[in-house]
């Protein structure tokens, strides 16, 4: 099953892997934790002090 969402308590709670996407580009593969867990999902998902 193929689930687009933009929950992510839903997604991380219900999913076995997870493919994270920022624009179309795919940031990171994996379980919930790995992708929780990938500098660039966090960069693009809550921003950095960087920017």
């Amino acid at each position: 099953v193929l689930l687009v969402e933009h929950h992510m308590g839903l997604v991380m709670s219900i999913a076995d892997h997870v493919v994270a996407l920022n624009f179309g580009r795919k940031l990171a593969e994996g379980t919930p934790a790995q992708v929780q867990a990938d500098p660039d999902v966090i960069k693009a998902y809550l921003g950095s002090k960087d920017q």
